[in-house]
């Protein structure tokens, strides 16, 4: 009992040094540090790890789109004063607002600019205006117009999981009358691509057109597939055998409207094959696990954590996951999944979200965001390399 209150006392006593010791007081040469510091940050070339890079009229920039009437999120309304420095920065916008009269001159400027840079040029003189080095297309189909050594391909996997008859889906809410149908015309192109006219006689057959898709688009130069499964379905995947994925396509790819659980057991089963031959074909798998738009997203569905029976999945140990968006509102609990080891949590979405922190939004590392934000966040970590401020503190997963 004496060495219990013992060890009691002496952890009190060294409680306040522990503490004093984990707050490094500045030196009068702090800010001399940060100048030497900023310079050389600003040069390092950025990696945009998440993107949808396209001209406003290329339906190809993703393999869906929001529905009408959608309630978009403040930083990506066409009012967000941010939008202007943007068009400061890159374009050198003469106006301090986007109003109709004033952004003709933006829409004649980015005209001329085409001109100036044809094909492949205009992208990449974006991507040398923002420092940034290459930037991941998330794209249905890759354009001619963009640099694939500096756009990298991630294409989209999920319209796999939808080949039978989908009003019952598309009836769900005004979101997925829009979603279902995209899906639909995402699998008649990757059919079209291999040459195939109407779904495979057979299960296996249709797995096995999966797979030349999946080996074609790397041929391409797709680096990773990318799912948005979150919009359309729950994220909570069952572990069925194959048997009973063929009873279901047996049943209805000729043709006939599969009931809720037919139609999940179906896609949990393809949904797992994806991911295996991700990691066969050496191509990543990218899943959107954070807020979504549309009215009818569900978050209590679409929960980060609902992945790990696929994140632990033994028969998946060599594929490489990649959640975008680092599963928020939910980031702190997904930071934990980074101890998987073929795990990365991209928290690109995380930056434009402020909270309290000491840089003045949160402290996760960043991906794929504005040059601003960029540059704030660089110098935030300039000044807290400058000042000592972490030192001596467990870094974060």
């Amino acid at each position: 009992m004496k060495r219990k209150f013992l060890l009691v006392s002496v952890a009190m006593c060294l409680g306040p040094l522990a503490a004093a010791q984990a707050r490094p007081f500045p030196g009068p040469d702090v800010q001399q540090i940060y100048q030497r510091l900023l310079p050389e940050i600003e040069k390092i070339p950025a990696f945009d790890h998440h993107a949808h890079p396209g001209f406003s009229d290329d339906p190809d920039v993703d393999a869906m789109a929001s529905a009408p009437g959608t309630s978009l999120p403040l930083r990506t309304r066409d009012d967000n004063p941010e939008l202007i420095a943007a068009a400061k920065a890159l374009f050198s916008y003469p106006y301090d607002d986007l109003s109709p009269e004033h952004a003709k001159w933006l829409v004649a400027k980015k005209a001329e600019l085409k001109k100036q840079y044809p094909g492949a040029a205009y992208f990449n003189m974006i991507l040398d205006k923002l420092n940034t080095e290459s930037s991941v297309a998330n794209r249905a189909m890759m354009a001619d117009y963009l640099d694939p050594k500096r756009f990298p391909w991630v294409f989209f996997a999920d319209s796999f999981m939808w080949p039978f008859d989908n009003r019952r889906e598309a009836a769900r809410n005004p979101d997925e009358e829009v979603y279902i149908p995209l899906q639909e015309k995402m699998l008649h192109r990757w059919m079209q691509q291999e040459n195939v006219s109407k779904l495979p006689a057979t299960f296996p057959g249709y797995l096995e057109f999966i797979t030349q898709v999946l080996e074609e688009n790397k041929k391409r130069g797709g680096i990773a597939m990318k799912f948005e499964v979150a919009y359309f379905r729950p994220m909570t995947f069952s572990n069925p055998i194959l048997q009973q994925a063929d009873d279901v396509y047996r049943k209805y790819a000729a043709g006939g409207v599969p009931s809720e659980k037919e139609y999940r057991t179906f896609q949990d089963y393809v949904f797992r094959y994806l991911i295996g031959e991700g990691g066969r074909l050496d191509l990543p798998v990218h899943i959107h696990t954070a807020a979504g738009i549309g009215n009818y997203f569900n978050f209590s569905e679409s929960n980060v954590m609902n992945l790990e029976s696929i994140l632990r999945d033994p028969r998946l140990l060599n594929t490489t996951f990649v959640l975008i968006h680092g599963g928020y509102p939910l980031e702190r609990e997904a930071i934990w999944l980074a101890w998987i080891r073929r795990l990365e949590n991209s928290s690109n979405i995380l930056p434009h979200l402020k909270t309290r922190s000491r840089c003045g939004w949160k402290p996760f590392p960043t991906r794929s965001h504005s040059a601003p934000t960029v540059s704030r966040t660089m110098k935030c970590w300039a000044r807290k390399k400058a000042t000592g401020w972490g030192r001596n503190r467990r870094a974060r997963p």
